[in-house]
């Protein structure tokens, strides 16, 4: 089975990037699941329903995310509703929306997409994701067909590190979202977890992690009121991961960044 998996698409440039060279991707590599984090599509906060849709159509059958789920409180009542936008599991119990979802192949496999958010950095309130991981692992194993993919959102290499270590050889991949910048330590772990720490953002590298420079400076520079931070505007640079999994055992065969268009040195 092959994976892609791409990290933050922010706002309008990461929407029109991913929608620009997602044709071309799913010509060169076919493959057979497409996973987004989309946690910042709506003007960098959030996600609608409207734009959750858009990036449906381009193929991504399941949307991830953390801790900008919220960012439109319209997804509070209608997550429900739509099983294929995942907030982290690991959000206390009665949080709307779920965590985890089995996106079914056309040919009978499966694959259990797993969001989860760290907690080093992040918000004080979450369970514990290592206990939440368990959990799921004690009653899905990845042998057979339903490997398992994490979408691990934190802030530390040392927390999404730990935890793909955890869980190595018992989950299929964990690649790591939030930082919006790409990692260059992409690699099959000992017993067969692919990994990579974060595999970066969808949108313009010419900002302060997706958001336009100027905004950012004055919070770091100045102690006074500004506008609220908005996304850049130019051309996107597309980050993911490209994932190939056995499907006998749902381990990885192999793991490789994708890094297209925009700023970046192209992979």
């Amino acid at each position: 089975m092959k994976i892609m998996f791409f990290g933050d698409i922010v706002g309008r440039s990461g929407r029109d990037g991913l929608a620009k060279h997602l044709p071309d991707l799913k010509k060169r590599f076919a493959p057979d699941v497409i996973i987004a984090n989309a946690e910042n599509i709506a003007s960098g906060h959030g996600i609608t329903m409207k734009l959750a849709q858009e990036i449906f159509e381009l193929g991504v059958a399941c949307i991830t995310s953390g801790n900008h789920i919220w960012g439109q409180r319209e997804l509070l009542t209608s997550i429900g509703n739509e099983p294929r936008i995942l907030r982290p599991q690991n959000y206390p119990e009665g949080t709307p929306g779920k965590g985890a979802y089995t996106h079914n192949l056309a040919d009978g496999r499966k694959l259990l997409i797993v969001n989860l958010m760290a907690r080093v950095f992040m918000e004080p309130v979450l369970d514990d994701p290592f206990a939440a991981m368990e959990k799921i692992v004690s009653v899905n194993k990845i042998g057979g067909n339903t490997p398992i993919l994490v979408d691990f959102h934190g802030e530390t290499t040392s927390e999404k590190g730990a935890f793909a270590h955890a869980f190595d050889g018992r989950v299929s991949a964990v690649l790591g979202t939030h930082t919006h910048a790409p990692a260059a330590d992409e690699r099959i772990l000992p017993r067969g977890t692919a990994y990579m720490s974060d595999v970066g953002m969808c949108g313009d590298y010419d900002s302060v992690i997706g958001m336009k420079k100027e905004t950012a400076i004055w919070r770091f520079t100045r102690k006074t009121p500004i506008d609220r931070l908005a996304p850049a505007e130019g051309e996107a640079t597309v980050c993911g991961a490209l994932v190939t999994l056995d499907d006998k055992t749902g381990l990885a065969v192999s793991i490789a960044a994708i890094r297209i268009g925009g700023l970046l040195k192209p992979t």
